[in-house]
């Protein structure tokens, strides 16, 4: 335990007081919050910034200089519990993990490229030289596949920056990453807690694991690179102060929208913003290559969702290529994409039947939205829907389909305009508690992953007991390499 502490410490120029400072902010269960916050009391300092799901990139010293190595390559990265996909990160993730250096920190990173074809790496936003700047054919050659490039830098920065390709089609692989520059003063307020999402989108076809990095309709919406249920929450106490750092490099805006509680804006892409030019909110938008840090007291206990609020990405598989409506009253429809664009399969015209039906709008356009289509995307009826899933619930028993219940539907609703909708899946979907069981999760109502999908996971905002009951689960579970371990050695 000594001596894991004694690394962050050094690791991040912490001193004793990160260990053994007292909790912060303990009238905020009595209803303060971040309105007064330039008079809330505590030491301040540098508290290393937890990327759930993805970790940080380690580091070795020679003499003053921090030696990071990032390696571009091909990854198997698991975005939900019935979904991987051919990827490409850095280090066996994407995003890559989190780069985290102090204010006038002498920086190496050594980049080396395991991918079929050349890359470079651009550090965005960063005040450096042109020869590290990384856009190639300007400031170096591409490197090449089996190549090397070395960057070096001298930080005087500070604030949430990042790395990724400056190969377009690459950057829609994965190959994303952040970096954090803590300032030399730390800020004040003081946070207890510090997290990082990096946003990230995806267009996968059914049954295939490579994206479509052409696509401008995402099927895939993840939160350091996973979709809901699968990512996982972020762990705070009750009365902490928060701060959550947003980083988009994908190709959508985000408006990233917190339940239960107000917080100011005080961050973005540039830096910190001067305290008398902070904004409150709920909902901020983080636009594709900006960064935005968020701050709030932690004084509503509950576990409090966060979100996009674009409709499209509050859930999974949506676009039109993809599956299946499930919520209806009689006949399940949806056409595949060569029947959106005309390319029908079978009889033309058909009857409806057991692989026939109406498309619904679906699809790109053409004759195949306009009759009844073969359905290539799987039998209509649940009986024979039930006959191509064969010992389904004896190999995945820990999965339970979102099943309707009585009054769910209306006696009537094919006489309401808009029913049913063109979606695929709409709550309650499969509810997979079993398959995304960690100890963050504990405590968390019964069937709750029916209802979180795409770019959603939790603040869980925790009275004491129940926190120090989860944050024990989190130690007893020893993981390598933890996100949380900045924050398992404090608690």
């Amino acid at each position: 335990m000594s001596d894991r502490r004694t690394f962050i410490q050094k690791a991040f120029g912490l001193g004793a007081g990160v260990f053994a400072a007292p909790r912060l902010f303990a009238d905020s269960q009595n209803g303060s919050s971040l309105r007064n916050h330039s008079k809330l009391p505590g030491p301040a300092f540098n508290m290393p910034v937890v990327t759930a799901d993805i970790g940080d990139l380690p580091y070795t010293m020679e003499g003053t200089t921090k030696v990071f190595h990032l390696i571009a390559e091909v990854v198997k990265q698991p975005i939900s519990p019935l979904k991987t996909i051919d990827a490409w990160g850095f280090n066996g993730s994407a995003p890559g993990p989190t780069i985290q250096v102090n204010q006038g920190d002498r920086v190496r990173v050594v980049f080396d490229n395991h991918l079929p074809e050349p890359t470079s790496m651009h550090w965005h936003g960063f005040e450096d030289t042109i020869e590290n700047d990384g856009m190639p054919g300007i400031s170096q050659d591409a490197v090449k596949p089996g190549g090397r490039s070395v960057y070096e830098f001298n930080i005087h920065q500070e604030g949430t920056y990042f790395y990724h390709s400056h190969m377009a089609m690459q950057e829609m692989a994965g190959m994303l990453g952040a970096f954090i520059m803590h300032p030399r003063e730390p800020y004040k307020p003081h946070c207890d807690k510090d997290f990082l999402i990096n946003l990230q989108e995806y267009a996968v076809l059914p049954n295939n694991t490579v994206p479509n990095t052409m696509n401008m309709e995402f099927n895939w919406l993840v939160l350091n690179g996973k979709a809901g249920p699968a990512t996982t929450p972020l762990i705070v106490r009750l009365g902490d102060r928060v701060r959550i750092r947003f980083v988009n490099l994908g190709m959508d805006h985000h408006p990233m929208h917190l339940h239960g509680h107000t917080f100011y804006t005080t961050g973005t892409e540039g830096g910190r913003i001067p305290e008398a030019s902070w904004w409150p909110g709920n909902t901020v938008l983080v636009g594709v290559a900006q960064a935005r840090d968020v701050e709030f007291v932690a004084n509503n206990p509950g576990d409090w969702m966060i979100h996009c609020h674009l409709p499209h990405h509050m859930m999974n598989q949506m676009s039109s290529n993809a599956g299946l409506m499930t919520r209806t009253a009689g006949m399940p429809a949806g056409g595949d994409m060569n029947t959106g664009t005309g390319m029908l399969q079978g009889t033309p015209g058909a009857p409806v039947g057991e692989d026939y039906g109406p498309a619904l709008g679906r699809g790109l356009g053409g004759v195949g939205n306009a009759m009844d289509v073969s359905m290539a995307n799987g039998p209509l009826s649940q009986k024979k829907a039930m006959a191509a899933m064969t010992g389904m619930q004896h190999d995945m028993p820990e999965m339970q389909m979102g099943q309707m219940q009585p009054g769910d539907i209306a006696k009537d609703a094919n006489e309401v305009p808009n029913f049913p909708q063109d979606a695929y899946m709409e709550g309650p979907m499969m509810t997979m508690d079993a398959m995304v069981n960690r100890p963050e999760n504990y405590g968390l109502r019964a069937g709750w992953s029916g209802y979180m999908q795409g770019m959603m996971t939790f603040v869980r905002v925790l009275p004491p007991e129940k926190y120090d009951e989860v944050i024990a689960r989190m130690k007893q579970a020893n993981r390598p390499n933890d996100p949380y371990a900045a924050v398992l050695e404090r608690a």
